[in-house]
């Protein structure tokens, strides 16, 4: 059975908005309004035709969730304001609202539904339409949609859990069992109406879920037509809530989140969510997945299992950056490199030439004594040890998850969920007008563009997005210049003598940390406005492209918005790690951008300690914003809504219109808190080599995050419309291609960007080729043997500086460099090129040893666990026997011979019609 079965839409481009038109006239004229969907119901108002719910008076039950007959169950509503008692000056505006309400409300009654309005005891022009879904139409829309129902419980014993012999320890995390019993498992099949005796249905009411129900009920309210123009057909509720004929249409929640229901019957699944699942005191427990999946959908489940599986991941890596950050804070005072830059016999003593152009001055080398011991927290043997354990970490926690994923699939009966035929938009049948024939079926079918068209299309969004990227990059540019003349105007003032009111900063703070915290704000601020911006062109974009189906539609936005996402957010730590100080020529022939602005250099110690600076900036605010946007936004909302349709405390509020004043979720869902989640996993994994600290905060808002996210869409939000999803989606592969990335990453920042491999050519160098005073086998003089000479009479008139003290005939420089008076003066030295091989050697063998490992560890552990296969297999083989059983008797009846050996034409066109459905 197919959609076509149900309603035929040929539905063709819609050319105009809701608000757009005015002549109600030329509409009346132009327009037919579904003459042949319109029952003759009762109507309030003499003379018309259009069928209209009935409207009753509220039953004074806060918490019932029926029609005023107590018997048929509220399965949506649709709220809308009477047109009758708006103002004259929009009559003509709010009489085509109405008509195409009253007729999109006669459409679903004769698709079957059953209506019944309510007057709000708020505001006496809002009216609540309740809708109920009778029993047959929710066995051909479960029919439909495929929806699998139990059939027989499941009689495979279950592997007994590897902490059951701590569960007097172990229960105190998990969920009250008194309040959250555990459900029982079943084996299920496809609906199929023909075959209703053959699944367990011990109560009608009871058998299809709330969430089920509801989803039915949308499909069906998102493919209800309206009006007909000629040959082009309307239809969908989602185009009446944005043309303002409906205001919000949401399933409802069950209950109170924080009271009891007192109806009977009423399972409290809400009540129960926010007691041991959003609730700030239920922070330490497991989440109820299987209660969560119940009540919101397997879509929003299978999110909630994601975030709290990375969550757990995330305390073993978190345990090992945070032993790492010790170990180099505890070290960062023993450190002989660091030792050297403090020591005013050695740092004290040398002269650095000015990073800038005229205006800088000579500075000591130990004027950078805070950042250098700061920089051994991070750049410390322990780094490179974190960064190749996260490199295991990641592919273990994607292997991980893949073996959950499918425990959650066949739990949730989502394992052939893509193999079926997922129904296409709303928005995509409305503006099919073109035929083909499917490549599939051979069945002609409408589409709503030719291949050209959609090429045009597509090629579009390439270049919308192109353009945006080339806007970000721009931006970076922007704040890369801004960095180059605040760094001059820093280095102006930190480092002279004459303003007495920074003496006490210049101890803490050089011109390299203030230039790059400041950057690090700007960028910041930056990547939020472009994100706000962007949003609404990826959007926009793919709304143009016209995706199929919903998955299609949320797959492409995922991609544009990644793609922009990653530039935006780690363009400025790719600058910092890869870009910055690795080209600025030496003092007496810097190198210049744009042919003006000379280009930014780094500390002594390397520019480390400002991609650590940029990271956790980035994280940080994104985090407190992001909480901000999700906690204290809906929660404001909520209360100025409250407090502006407040009524008197002897008025009871139906439950309805509780829901009505919480906020209404947004179309795109889940999406943002994947892409929230997505990103710091970059931030987590990419330069984790630079901020081992990066789990330990992502943990911290992890476990935040989790109850927030709980908190809001359980209190501050009406209910989503349940969804079906059998894994997260795209965002999988762009897990796996951070993973990847990460590798090379990680690898090229302790190889370009720290100073550990310069220091280990020093270190053991000693015996081939002794490089310095390193001849005793230690560090001692390796910040001397670092730093290259310069003669200040080489500096060119544009770059010489304006002071240059008397006593200075030679300043140092961060590079590996021959002396003036050198045959090859100021060209690289062996030193250099001995670490170039280092570096490049070390990018190549870690990375292979990484990558081999992951395929390993990928090859070893299996996606899919025994036990679960075993549970399919069993599953496919009881749908076989009890769901077919009844065709081959059928068959075997109706092939039974005539008196004279042969079968009718009939029989036997019946008996191979059906053998082809069922087999």
């Amino acid at each position: 059975m197919n959609d076509n079965d149900i309603f035929e839409m040929d539905s063709v481009c819609e050319t105009d908005e809701l608000e757009g038109e005015t002549d109600v006239g030329m509409i009346d004229e132009e327009v037919v309004y579904l003459e042949e969907f319109l029952p003759t119901y009762h109507s309030f108002e003499g003379g018309t035709n259009v069928a209209k719910a009935h409207l009753v008076e509220f039953n004074n039950k806060p918490d019932s969730l029926f029609f005023n007959d107590g018997v048929r169950r509220i399965d949506f509503i649709l709220v809308y304001e009477d047109e009758d008692k708006k103002d004259f000056d929009k009559r003509n505006v709010f009489q085509r609202r109405k008509r195409r309400r009253e007729t999109f409300e006669a459409s679903l009654m004769k698709m079957g539904m059953e209506l019944e309005a309510t007057q709000s005891v708020t505001d006496d022009k809002l009216m609540f339409l309740k809708v109920h879904m009778p029993w047959d139409i929710l066995c051909t829309y479960a029919e439909v949609l495929h929806i699998k129902l139990p059939i027989q419980p499941n009689d495979l014993s279950s592997r007994p859990s590897p902490w059951r012999f701590f569960s007097c320890i172990t229960k105190y995390f998990y969920p009250n069992e008194d309040l959250i019993t555990k459900q029982t498992e079943f084996f299920t099949a496809p609906f199929e109406k023909k075959r209703l005796e053959y699944f367990c249905v011990r109560d009608k009411d009871l058998f299809f879920t709330a969430a089920m129900r509801s989803r039915m009920a949308n499909y069906i309210l998102c493919r209800a037509p309206y009006e007909i123009r000629g040959s082009i057909k309307k239809f969908g509720v989602n185009k009446l809530l944005d043309g303002g004929v409906y205001k919000a249409a949401y399933p409802l929640h069950d209950c109170r989140f924080n009271v009891k229901s007192k109806e009977e019957g009423c399972p409290n699944e809400r009540y129960l969510l926010y007691e041991e699942w959003a609730h700030p005191k239920s922070f330490y427990k497991m989440q109820p997945l299987n209660l969560i999946r119940k009540y919101y959908g397997e879509k929003v489940g299978i999110y909630f299992a994601w975030l709290g599986f990375y969550t757990r991941m995330l305390v073993l890596a978190a345990v090992v950056g945070l032993g790492c950050f010790i170990y180099g804070y505890k070290t960062q005072e023993t450190s002989t490199w660091s030792k050297e830059v403090c020591d005013p016999e050695i740092g004290g003593k040398i002269v650095m030439c000015p990073q800038c152009d005229r205006e800088c001055q000579y500075w000591m080398l130990n004027s950078t004594c805070e950042s250098s011991k700061k920089l051994c927290i991070f750049d410390n043997f322990g780094t490179l040890v974190f960064a190749v354990f996260m490199s295991v970490w990641v592919t273990l926690f994607l292997e991980f998850w893949k073996r959950y994923q499918a425990e959650l699939e066949y739990t949730w009966d989502t394992v052939e969920f893509l193999e079926q035929e997922e129904p296409p938009r709303p928005e995509y049948e409305a503006k099919c007008i073109y035929e083909r024939k499917n490549p599939v079926t051979g069945v002609k079918e409408k589409v709503p563009y030719t291949a050209c068209g959609r090429c045009v299309r597509v090629s579009i969004g390439i270049g919308t997005v192109l353009f945006w990227i080339l806007l970000i990059l721009a931006s970076i540019v922007a704040i890369i210049v801004y960095r180059l003349a605040a760094f001059f105007a820093f280095s102006a003032k930190l480092r002279t003598q004459d303003l007495k009111e920074l003496e006490p900063l210049k101890e803490y703070v050089s011109p390299q940390m203030a230039t790059s915290v400041t950057a690090s704000l700007i960028s910041f601020v930056i990547i939020m406005i472009l994100n706000i911006l962007y949003e609404r062109v990826a959007i926009w974009i793919t709304d143009f492209e016209l995706p199929r189906t919903r998955t299609d539609y949320e797959n492409s936005l995922t991609m544009k918005m990644f793609l922009f996402q990653f530039v935006n957010y780690y363009s400025s730590c790719f600058y910092i790690a890869f870009a910055k100080g690795k080209a600025v020529g030496y003092p007496g022939d810097p190198s210049y951008i744009l042919g003006k602005y000379r280009n930014e250099e780094c500390d002594p110690g390397g520019c480390l300690i400002e991609l650590t600076t940029q990271l956790s900036i980035t994280m940080g605010g994104k985090a407190i914003l992001n909480n901000i946007q999700e906690v204290l936004l809906p929660w404001v909302k909520n209360l100025i809504f409250r407090y502006c349709t407040s009524v008197a405390s002897e008025k009871v509020i139906p439950r309805w219109e509780q829901d009505y004043q919480l906020q209404a979720s947004t179309k795109l869902g889940l999406f943002y808190e994947y892409l929230e989640m997505v990103i710091q996993f970059g931030f987590v994994t990419l330069f984790v080599a630079s901020f081992p600290l990066a789990p330990v905060l992502a943990l911290a808002n992890n476990v935040f995050e989790i109850r927030v996210d709980a908190w809001k869409i359980t209190t501050q939000f009406r209910r989503v419309v349940p969804e079906k999803a059998q894994d997260i989606g795209a965002w999988q592969p762009i897990l796996q291609g951070i993973a990847i990335l990460a590798v090379a990453t990680n690898a090229m920042i302790i190889a370009f960007t720290s100073d550990m491999i310069p220091r280990l050519v020093y270190y053991w160098s000693f015996s081939v080729y002794p490089y310095g005073d390193n001849v005793n086998h230690t560090m001692q003089g390796y910040i001397n043997s670092s730093l290259s000479i310069f003669n200040i009479a080489d500096f060119s008139n544009n770059s010489r500086p304006i002071l240059t003290p008397d006593n200075i005939t030679t300043c140092r420089y961060r590079d590996f460099r021959n002396p003036p008076g050198h045959p090859w003066q100021y060209q690289y030295n062996m030193y250099y090129w001995h670490v170039i091989a280092a570096k490049m050697a070390f990018i190549i063998v870690v990375e292979h040893i990484v990558y081999f490992t992951k395929f390993i560890l990928s090859y070893v552990i299996p996606d899919v666990p025994y036990s679960v296969k075993e549970q399919i297999k069993r599953e496919k083989y009881l749908t076989q026997v009890i769901l077919h059983e009844t065709n081959l008797h059928l068959v075997t009846k109706r092939s039974k011979p005539l008196d004279d050996g042969t079968l009718t034409r009939m029989e036997m066109n019946m008996t191979q019609e059906e053998m082809d459905l069922d087999f």
